[in-house]
């Protein structure tokens, strides 16, 4: 009677288990679905000779495919929209002033870089962080800018960053967040110490309050740190406690120390955050959040492919991080095609290949030979700090 009874009980908890399984596995189904979905209908790109970016070259440029007369370059230039460069007889000029040197120097590092292989062109590059050319703006001006959304029509140029130039956030690193090549180095060593099996199992972010758009991961943090670890640092702009929302500013985590977190959000910044290339290469599972702001490598990151996308309010970022922690193989999957596709596709020669493809192309709009303008001074190479 007693073994009966034994035996009831066990197909009764069977049953529930199995129904708690399928309850979980019914939850998750539409995103599980969406994932493979995404995956089956992805081609991924080919590494050669930048080919993977110049969709996204070709789309910059389109406007322009009538050509660029002197007037209209003229006229940009007279808007002050951004620091003018002339490449004549393979040298490099600008005009005197540039609003952020550094950020100059970053970009000038990769024309050098290419230069002998460039002809004779002009142009306008704005190296402040948000996009000069929105789209009611007649006629269209070619102005280069890191980073925009589609409201916009600026023709985007790998960022400053990649060599030098910020943004300057101690202890990341005293110059920026460093040179490129050096940091894909450093988060490489630091992904093979935190394998994807030892990193704790929960959503991490460290960043000043840019935007109030953050204020949600943070709250949850502090509702349930068990889920996400989130906290507000202090910026240049720090005045108290209420620019952290209430609380002392947490102190800054180096980018090498993300990597000990399955799970990495990003933020835009006021345009488009440079952080988000880095994040990747911890082999983390990247949470990005919102799809406005794009780099010139944004386009080719597909979303459930490479890193989960969450909505720009986060409503729904408690639900999928409860979807990554009960879909972990999934969760590393994505999270391991990020890595690659960064490690591949986003390398310093690539970086240099779209530079000289991008002018090179540029250079064939012009209806015009341009002139150099004799006050504008020679830039040359030198030794950056961090080439030290």
């Amino acid at each position: 009677m007693e073994r009966s009874w034994l035996w009831s009980l066990f197909l009764i908890l069977k049953v529930y288990d199995l129904c708690l399984v399928g309850a979980a596995g019914e939850r998750w189904r539409k995103l599980r679905d969406r994932v493979s979905k995404a995956v089956e209908e992805h081609t991924p790109c080919v590494a050669d000779n930048c080919s993977c970016h110049l969709s996204v070259l070709q789309d910059d440029l389109q406007p322009f495919e009538r050509g660029v007369s002197e007037e209209l370059m003229a006229a940009t230039v007279q808007r002050g929209v951004g620091t003018h460069y002339q490449i004549i007889g393979h040298k490099l000029y600008r005009e005197h002033n540039c609003m952020f040197p550094a950020r100059c120097s970053g970009v000038e590092h990769f024309i050098l870089e290419v230069i002998d292989r460039l002809p004779d062109l002009e142009m306008v590059v704005n190296v402040r962080d948000y996009p000069q050319v929105p789209d009611w703006v007649q006629p269209i001006l070619p102005v280069f800018s890191f980073s925009k959304t589609a409201d916009y029509q600026d023709i985007m140029y790998p960022a400053w960053t990649f060599w030098e130039g910020g943004p300057a956030v101690w202890p990341i690193y005293p110059t920026g967040l460093g040179r490129w090549d050096l940091m894909r180095d450093d988060l490489k060593k630091a992904a093979a110490q935190w394998p994807w099996k030892k990193k704790e199992p929960k959503g991490f972010f460290r960043g000043s309050r840019t935007s109030p758009e953050r204020d949600p991961l943070v709250l949850l943090s502090r509702e349930n740190p068990e889920l996400v670890d989130a906290e507000y640092t202090k910026n240049q702009a720090w005045k108290s406690e209420r620019d952290t929302l209430g609380r002392p500013p947490a102190k800054e985590i180096p980018l090498v120390d993300h990597c000990k977190y399955k799970y990495l959000f990003n933020f835009r910044g006021v345009a488009a955050s440079f952080r988000l290339k880095h994040l990747f290469l911890c082999g983390s599972l990247v949470f990005h959040v919102g799809e406005e702001w794009l780099e010139f490598f944004y386009p080719q990151l597909k979303p459930w492919v490479h890193y989960i996308p969450v909505k720009q309010d986060l409503s729904d970022v408690r639900e999928l991080l409860q979807f990554v922690k009960e879909n972990d193989a999934i969760a590393q999957e994505i999270a391991s095609r990020g890595q690659k596709f960064i490690v591949e596709h986003l390398r310093m020669e690539d970086v240099s290949c779209y530079w000289e493809r991008l002018l090179t192309e540029f250079s064939r709009l012009l209806k015009y030979k341009p002139k150099r303008k004799s006050n504008y001074n020679q830039i040359t190479h030198r030794p950056s700090r961090t080439e030290l």
